[in-house]
Protein backbone atom coordinates (compact mmCIF):
# COMPACT_ATOMS: atom_id res chain seq x y z
CA UNK A 1 0.00 0.00 0.00
CA UNK A 2 1.85 2.70 -0.96
CA UNK A 3 0.84 6.58 0.68
CA UNK A 4 -1.65 7.34 -1.70
CA UNK A 5 -3.97 10.28 -0.54
CA UNK A 6 -2.57 13.20 1.98
CA UNK A 7 -5.10 11.70 4.67
CA UNK A 8 -3.22 7.87 4.49
CA UNK A 9 -6.12 6.52 4.43
CA UNK A 10 -7.51 3.34 2.78
CA UNK A 11 -10.13 0.96 2.89
CA UNK A 12 -10.92 -2.34 3.98
CA UNK A 13 -14.64 -4.24 4.09
CA UNK A 14 -15.62 -0.65 3.71
CA UNK A 15 -14.16 -0.25 6.95
CA UNK A 16 -11.00 2.78 6.74
CA UNK A 17 -7.22 2.53 7.90
CA UNK A 18 -4.52 4.57 8.42
CA UNK A 19 -1.41 3.29 6.72
CA UNK A 20 1.88 5.58 6.29
CA UNK A 21 5.26 4.44 5.53
CA UNK A 22 7.80 4.63 8.09
CA UNK A 23 10.25 7.11 7.38
CA UNK A 24 14.03 5.78 6.08
CA UNK A 25 16.05 6.55 8.64
CA UNK A 26 13.36 5.33 11.65
CA UNK A 27 12.51 2.10 9.83
CA UNK A 28 15.25 0.03 12.64
CA UNK A 29 13.63 2.03 15.53
CA UNK A 30 10.24 1.07 14.13
CA UNK A 31 11.23 -2.32 13.31
CA UNK A 32 8.79 -1.75 10.39
CA UNK A 33 8.68 -0.23 7.41
CA UNK A 34 5.18 0.91 7.55
CA UNK A 35 2.60 1.90 10.17
CA UNK A 36 -1.15 0.88 10.23
CA UNK A 37 -3.90 1.34 12.38
CA UNK A 38 -7.61 0.51 11.65
CA UNK A 39 -9.45 3.28 12.84
CA UNK A 40 -12.77 1.37 13.61
CA UNK A 41 -15.13 3.31 11.26
CA UNK A 42 -16.97 3.44 7.92
CA UNK A 43 -17.51 7.46 8.09
CA UNK A 44 -15.47 9.27 5.35
CA UNK A 45 -15.59 12.24 7.82
CA UNK A 46 -14.37 10.73 10.97
CA UNK A 47 -11.67 8.61 9.40
CA UNK A 48 -10.36 11.88 7.75
CA UNK A 49 -10.33 13.45 11.56
CA UNK A 50 -9.03 10.80 13.02
CA UNK A 51 -6.42 10.70 10.44
CA UNK A 52 -5.35 14.31 11.12
CA UNK A 53 -5.12 13.49 14.90
CA UNK A 54 -2.94 10.26 13.53
CA UNK A 55 -0.77 12.15 11.78
CA UNK A 56 0.03 14.75 14.25
CA UNK A 57 0.72 12.32 16.94
CA UNK A 58 3.26 9.89 14.69
CA UNK A 59 4.97 13.15 13.31
CA UNK A 60 5.67 14.43 17.43
CA UNK A 61 6.80 10.26 17.93
CA UNK A 62 9.34 10.85 14.92
CA UNK A 63 10.04 14.15 15.97
CA UNK A 64 11.31 12.42 19.91
CA UNK A 65 12.57 9.45 18.06
CA UNK A 66 15.26 11.24 16.12
CA UNK A 67 16.10 13.27 19.62
CA UNK A 68 16.29 9.81 20.78
CA UNK A 69 13.54 10.52 23.42
CA UNK A 70 11.32 7.48 23.04
CA UNK A 71 8.09 8.69 25.55
CA UNK A 72 5.74 6.10 23.97
CA UNK A 73 2.48 6.24 25.85
CA UNK A 74 0.59 3.25 26.17
CA UNK A 75 -2.63 5.27 24.50
CA UNK A 76 -0.47 5.87 21.39
CA UNK A 77 -0.57 4.01 18.10
CA UNK A 78 1.66 0.93 18.19
CA UNK A 79 0.30 -0.75 15.00
CA UNK A 80 2.63 -2.12 12.53
CA UNK A 81 3.39 -4.08 9.46
CA UNK A 82 6.67 -5.68 8.98
CA UNK A 83 6.32 -6.44 4.92
CA UNK A 84 3.67 -9.09 5.04
CA UNK A 85 3.79 -9.53 8.11
CA UNK A 86 1.43 -7.84 10.72
CA UNK A 87 1.88 -6.74 14.28
CA UNK A 88 -1.32 -4.82 14.75
CA UNK A 89 -2.44 -2.79 17.98
CA UNK A 90 -4.08 -5.48 20.35
CA UNK A 91 -5.11 -2.86 22.98
CA UNK A 92 -7.74 -4.60 25.35
CA UNK A 93 -9.98 -6.55 23.02
CA UNK A 94 -9.47 -10.04 24.29
CA UNK A 95 -11.68 -13.48 23.44
CA UNK A 96 -13.79 -12.75 26.84
CA UNK A 97 -14.41 -9.01 25.12
CA UNK A 98 -15.87 -10.79 21.88
CA UNK A 99 -17.83 -13.07 23.86
CA UNK A 100 -19.54 -9.91 25.50
CA UNK A 101 -19.67 -8.02 22.21
CA UNK A 102 -21.45 -10.76 20.71
CA UNK A 103 -23.91 -11.39 23.32
CA UNK A 104 -24.88 -7.77 23.25
CA UNK A 105 -25.32 -7.97 20.00
CA UNK A 106 -26.80 -11.02 19.41
CA UNK A 107 -28.37 -11.93 22.43
CA UNK A 108 -31.61 -9.34 22.42
CA UNK A 109 -34.80 -11.11 22.49
CA UNK A 110 -32.92 -14.55 23.04
CA UNK A 111 -33.95 -17.16 25.75
CA UNK A 112 -31.86 -17.07 28.79
CA UNK A 113 -30.65 -20.36 26.98
CA UNK A 114 -28.44 -18.81 24.62
CA UNK A 115 -26.75 -16.91 27.20
CA UNK A 116 -25.70 -20.07 29.04
CA UNK A 117 -25.14 -21.79 25.85
CA UNK A 118 -22.59 -19.43 24.57
CA UNK A 119 -20.89 -18.92 27.99
CA UNK A 120 -20.11 -22.36 28.12
CA UNK A 121 -18.73 -22.22 24.76
CA UNK A 122 -16.42 -19.34 25.86
CA UNK A 123 -14.97 -21.32 28.87
CA UNK A 124 -14.06 -23.79 26.72
CA UNK A 125 -12.54 -22.20 23.98
CA UNK A 126 -10.51 -20.09 26.96
CA UNK A 127 -9.62 -23.37 29.21
CA UNK A 128 -7.95 -24.52 26.08
CA UNK A 129 -6.05 -21.18 24.67
CA UNK A 130 -6.64 -18.99 27.38
CA UNK A 131 -8.19 -15.19 27.15
CA UNK A 132 -5.63 -14.12 24.56
CA UNK A 133 -5.62 -10.78 22.34
CA UNK A 134 -7.43 -11.51 19.10
CA UNK A 135 -4.64 -10.90 17.29
CA UNK A 136 -2.79 -13.08 18.84
CA UNK A 137 -4.75 -15.85 17.63
CA UNK A 138 -3.17 -18.37 15.24
CA UNK A 139 -4.10 -20.90 12.45
CA UNK A 140 -3.21 -23.96 15.12
CA UNK A 141 -5.28 -22.77 17.70
CA UNK A 142 -8.65 -24.16 15.77
CA UNK A 143 -7.19 -27.80 15.41
CA UNK A 144 -6.05 -27.41 19.31
CA UNK A 145 -9.51 -26.19 20.38
CA UNK A 146 -11.08 -29.43 18.37
CA UNK A 147 -8.13 -31.94 19.31
CA UNK A 148 -9.10 -30.33 22.76
CA UNK A 149 -13.08 -31.16 22.56
CA UNK A 150 -12.55 -34.39 21.55
CA UNK A 151 -10.18 -35.13 24.60
CA UNK A 152 -13.65 -33.83 27.06
CA UNK A 153 -15.38 -36.67 24.70
CA UNK A 154 -17.35 -34.50 22.60
CA UNK A 155 -19.10 -36.32 20.02
CA UNK A 156 -19.19 -35.40 16.45
CA UNK A 157 -22.12 -33.12 16.45
CA UNK A 158 -21.56 -31.54 20.05
CA UNK A 159 -18.04 -30.22 18.34
CA UNK A 160 -19.29 -29.22 15.25
CA UNK A 161 -22.41 -27.00 17.26
CA UNK A 162 -19.63 -25.35 19.49
CA UNK A 163 -17.34 -24.46 16.40
CA UNK A 164 -20.54 -22.72 15.22
CA UNK A 165 -20.74 -20.73 18.06
CA UNK A 166 -16.89 -19.75 18.11
CA UNK A 167 -17.08 -19.30 14.50
CA UNK A 168 -19.56 -16.91 14.92
CA UNK A 169 -18.52 -14.82 17.40
CA UNK A 170 -14.71 -14.11 15.93
CA UNK A 171 -16.26 -13.36 12.69
CA UNK A 172 -18.69 -10.57 14.31
CA UNK A 173 -15.78 -9.35 16.55
CA UNK A 174 -13.76 -9.08 13.20
CA UNK A 175 -16.24 -7.71 11.26
CA UNK A 176 -17.24 -4.75 13.97
CA UNK A 177 -13.82 -3.87 15.07
CA UNK A 178 -12.09 -3.89 11.58
CA UNK A 179 -9.48 -6.21 12.40
CA UNK A 180 -7.38 -7.74 9.65
CA UNK A 181 -7.40 -11.72 11.25
CA UNK A 182 -8.17 -14.62 9.89
CA UNK A 183 -10.54 -16.68 11.99
CA UNK A 184 -8.52 -20.21 12.79
CA UNK A 185 -11.92 -21.58 13.93
CA UNK A 186 -13.54 -21.71 10.33
CA UNK A 187 -12.89 -24.79 7.87
CA UNK A 188 -11.39 -27.00 10.70
CA UNK A 189 -11.72 -30.79 9.92
CA UNK A 190 -14.17 -32.50 12.60
CA UNK A 191 -13.79 -36.28 12.39
CA UNK A 192 -16.49 -38.84 13.56
CA UNK A 193 -15.85 -39.25 16.66
CA UNK A 194 -18.07 -39.88 20.42
CA UNK A 195 -20.73 -42.50 20.72
CA UNK A 196 -23.40 -41.84 18.42
CA UNK A 197 -26.62 -42.47 20.37
CA UNK A 198 -29.57 -44.61 18.75
CA UNK A 199 -32.71 -43.75 19.69
CA UNK A 200 -34.96 -46.70 19.48
CA UNK A 201 -39.04 -46.05 19.28
CA UNK A 202 -40.81 -47.34 22.02
CA UNK A 203 -43.51 -50.32 20.60
CA UNK A 204 -46.99 -49.19 20.60
CA UNK A 205 -48.20 -51.85 23.95
CA UNK A 206 -45.30 -50.05 25.86
CA UNK A 207 -47.12 -47.03 24.74
CA UNK A 208 -50.67 -47.95 26.00
CA UNK A 209 -49.35 -48.97 29.39
CA UNK A 210 -47.65 -45.57 29.46
CA UNK A 211 -50.24 -43.70 28.71
CA UNK A 212 -52.48 -45.62 31.39
CA UNK A 213 -50.51 -44.64 33.98
CA UNK A 214 -50.03 -41.21 33.47
CA UNK A 215 -54.50 -41.04 33.70
CA UNK A 216 -53.82 -42.82 36.82
CA UNK A 217 -50.97 -40.22 38.38
CA UNK A 218 -52.23 -37.23 37.21
CA UNK A 219 -49.58 -34.69 37.66
CA UNK A 220 -47.71 -32.30 35.52
CA UNK A 221 -45.45 -34.19 34.51
CA UNK A 222 -47.52 -36.77 33.29
CA UNK A 223 -49.09 -34.30 31.73
CA UNK A 224 -46.31 -33.84 29.60
CA UNK A 225 -45.91 -37.25 28.61
CA UNK A 226 -49.08 -37.78 27.66
CA UNK A 227 -49.11 -34.84 25.67
CA UNK A 228 -45.87 -35.78 23.66
CA UNK A 229 -47.37 -39.18 23.25
CA UNK A 230 -50.05 -38.65 20.72
CA UNK A 231 -48.58 -35.49 19.13
CA UNK A 232 -44.68 -36.29 18.50
CA UNK A 233 -43.84 -32.87 19.63
CA UNK A 234 -40.31 -32.50 20.22
CA UNK A 235 -39.77 -32.11 24.40
CA UNK A 236 -38.77 -28.30 24.08
CA UNK A 237 -41.88 -27.52 21.96
CA UNK A 238 -44.11 -28.83 24.50
CA UNK A 239 -42.38 -26.99 27.89
CA UNK A 240 -42.75 -24.08 25.99
CA UNK A 241 -46.32 -23.78 25.20
CA UNK A 242 -48.80 -21.38 26.58
CA UNK A 243 -52.02 -22.10 27.87
CA UNK A 244 -53.56 -20.00 25.22
CA UNK A 245 -51.83 -22.12 22.86
CA UNK A 246 -53.80 -24.84 23.65
CA UNK A 247 -57.29 -24.13 21.81
CA UNK A 248 -59.80 -26.60 22.75
CA UNK A 249 -62.75 -24.23 22.28
CA UNK A 250 -62.50 -25.06 18.30
CA UNK A 251 -64.28 -27.53 16.23
CA UNK A 252 -60.82 -29.62 16.28
CA UNK A 253 -59.11 -29.25 19.28
CA UNK A 254 -55.16 -28.72 18.99
CA UNK A 255 -52.37 -26.90 19.48
CA UNK A 256 -50.77 -23.85 17.83
CA UNK A 257 -47.01 -24.40 18.18
CA UNK A 258 -45.33 -20.97 17.65
CA UNK A 259 -42.39 -19.56 18.26
CA UNK A 260 -42.37 -17.26 21.55
CA UNK A 261 -39.51 -15.47 23.23
CA UNK A 262 -38.16 -17.69 25.96
CA UNK A 263 -38.94 -20.62 23.23
CA UNK A 264 -37.59 -20.62 19.75
CA UNK A 265 -38.28 -23.10 16.95
CA UNK A 266 -35.98 -25.69 15.54
CA UNK A 267 -37.26 -24.84 11.94
CA UNK A 268 -39.70 -22.58 10.08
CA UNK A 269 -41.25 -25.99 9.43
CA UNK A 270 -41.76 -26.48 13.10
CA UNK A 271 -44.76 -23.75 13.43
CA UNK A 272 -47.77 -25.35 12.96
CA UNK A 273 -50.90 -26.92 13.96
CA UNK A 274 -51.33 -30.11 15.59
CA UNK A 275 -55.10 -31.81 16.06
CA UNK A 276 -55.63 -33.39 19.67
CA UNK A 277 -56.76 -36.69 20.06
CA UNK A 278 -56.13 -39.65 22.48
CA UNK A 279 -54.21 -39.08 25.53
CA UNK A 280 -52.89 -36.25 24.19
CA UNK A 281 -55.97 -34.84 24.17
CA UNK A 282 -56.94 -35.65 27.83
CA UNK A 283 -53.66 -34.29 28.88
CA UNK A 284 -54.28 -31.09 26.93
CA UNK A 285 -57.82 -30.48 29.31
CA UNK A 286 -55.79 -31.50 32.52
CA UNK A 287 -53.79 -28.63 31.68
CA UNK A 288 -56.54 -25.92 31.13
CA UNK A 289 -58.61 -27.21 34.47
CA UNK A 290 -55.62 -27.34 36.62
CA UNK A 291 -53.84 -24.28 35.41
CA UNK A 292 -52.82 -21.03 37.23
CA UNK A 293 -50.56 -19.92 35.60
CA UNK A 294 -50.00 -18.15 31.83
CA UNK A 295 -47.43 -21.33 31.03
CA UNK A 296 -48.87 -24.92 30.32
CA UNK A 297 -45.82 -26.45 32.07
CA UNK A 298 -44.25 -23.24 34.61
CA UNK A 299 -41.89 -26.07 36.27
CA UNK A 300 -40.29 -26.07 32.64
CA UNK A 301 -40.97 -22.85 31.38
CA UNK A 302 -40.60 -19.21 32.54
CA UNK A 303 -39.96 -15.79 30.68
CA UNK A 304 -36.34 -16.51 30.84
CA UNK A 305 -36.40 -19.55 29.02
CA UNK A 306 -37.49 -23.05 28.84
CA UNK A 307 -35.27 -25.96 31.09
CA UNK A 308 -35.48 -28.65 28.48
CA UNK A 309 -32.41 -30.74 30.17
CA UNK A 310 -34.19 -30.96 33.48
CA UNK A 311 -37.14 -31.90 31.92
CA UNK A 312 -35.24 -34.46 30.22
CA UNK A 313 -33.48 -36.22 32.94
CA UNK A 314 -36.57 -36.16 35.45
CA UNK A 315 -38.76 -37.64 32.72
CA UNK A 316 -36.25 -40.21 31.64
CA UNK A 317 -36.17 -41.11 35.21
CA UNK A 318 -39.18 -42.40 35.50
CA UNK A 319 -39.50 -43.83 32.30
CA UNK A 320 -35.96 -45.82 32.79
CA UNK A 321 -37.81 -48.66 34.43
CA UNK A 322 -40.93 -48.87 32.03
CA UNK A 323 -39.35 -48.92 28.54
CA UNK A 324 -36.38 -51.03 27.10
CA UNK A 325 -32.66 -49.57 26.79
CA UNK A 326 -32.09 -47.16 24.32
CA UNK A 327 -35.53 -45.81 24.91
CA UNK A 328 -36.37 -42.34 26.31
CA UNK A 329 -38.85 -39.59 26.34
CA UNK A 330 -37.74 -38.26 22.48
CA UNK A 331 -38.51 -41.62 21.24
CA UNK A 332 -42.37 -41.34 22.14
CA UNK A 333 -41.01 -38.54 18.84
CA UNK A 334 -40.07 -41.78 16.52
CA UNK A 335 -42.27 -43.91 17.32
CA UNK A 336 -45.07 -41.14 15.93
CA UNK A 337 -43.47 -41.36 12.70
CA UNK A 338 -43.62 -44.82 12.80
CA UNK A 339 -47.00 -44.91 14.08
CA UNK A 340 -48.36 -42.96 11.41
CA UNK A 341 -46.21 -44.60 8.55
CA UNK A 342 -48.13 -48.05 10.37
CA UNK A 343 -51.36 -46.35 9.27
CA UNK A 344 -49.96 -45.61 5.41
CA UNK A 345 -50.09 -41.50 6.49
CA UNK A 346 -48.62 -39.96 3.19
CA UNK A 347 -45.15 -38.52 3.87
CA UNK A 348 -45.62 -35.00 3.35
CA UNK A 349 -48.19 -34.92 6.30
CA UNK A 350 -46.33 -36.85 8.58
CA UNK A 351 -43.72 -34.21 7.90
CA UNK A 352 -46.37 -31.51 8.43
CA UNK A 353 -47.23 -33.10 11.83
CA UNK A 354 -44.00 -33.84 13.16
CA UNK A 355 -42.42 -30.50 11.87
CA UNK A 356 -39.66 -32.20 10.10
CA UNK A 357 -38.31 -30.55 6.58
CA UNK A 358 -39.67 -31.72 3.66
CA UNK A 359 -37.38 -32.45 0.88
CA UNK A 360 -38.80 -30.77 -2.46
CA UNK A 361 -39.77 -27.70 -3.65
CA UNK A 362 -43.01 -27.98 -4.04
CA UNK A 363 -43.14 -28.18 -0.63
CA UNK A 364 -42.01 -24.79 0.04
CA UNK A 365 -45.05 -23.78 -2.37
CA UNK A 366 -49.10 -23.45 -1.12
CA UNK A 367 -50.41 -23.26 2.23
CA UNK A 368 -50.07 -26.63 3.97
CA UNK A 369 -52.59 -28.74 5.36
CA UNK A 370 -55.61 -28.09 6.67
CA UNK A 371 -56.67 -29.50 10.62
CA UNK A 372 -59.19 -31.65 9.41
CA UNK A 373 -56.84 -33.31 7.06
CA UNK A 374 -54.13 -33.98 10.03
CA UNK A 375 -57.22 -34.77 12.15
CA UNK A 376 -57.99 -37.79 9.93
CA UNK A 377 -54.63 -39.47 10.29
CA UNK A 378 -54.11 -38.58 14.29
CA UNK A 379 -57.53 -40.49 14.53
CA UNK A 380 -56.47 -43.56 12.36
CA UNK A 381 -53.20 -43.39 14.50
CA UNK A 382 -55.23 -43.84 17.94
CA UNK A 383 -57.45 -45.37 16.86
CA UNK A 384 -55.51 -48.74 15.96
CA UNK A 385 -52.65 -50.78 17.46
CA UNK A 386 -50.03 -48.90 15.47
Amino acid sequence: MGDQNPLYLTTKRSVFYYTRRVPQNLQARFQSSRFVKCLHTRSDIKAARLSHELSSRLENIWDRMRLEVLDFRSDEPRSLVMGKDRVSTRGDFRLSDAFELYLQLKAIGKPEAFKIYTARNERYLVERIGDIHLEDLLPRHGAEFRDHLVGKGLSTASIKRVFSTIKAVVNLCISERGLSVTNPFAGVYVPDVGAVTKRNPIPIDVIRVIQNECRVVDDDQRWLIALLSDTGMRLSEACGLLVDDIKLDTDIPHLDLKPHQWRRLKTRGSQRQIPLVGTSLWAAQRILIQSNSQFAFPRYCTSEGVKANSASGSLNKWLSSRVSDGCVIHSFRHSFRDRLRAVECPSDIVDALGGWSTAGVGSKYGHGFKLDQKLHWLRCLVDTNS
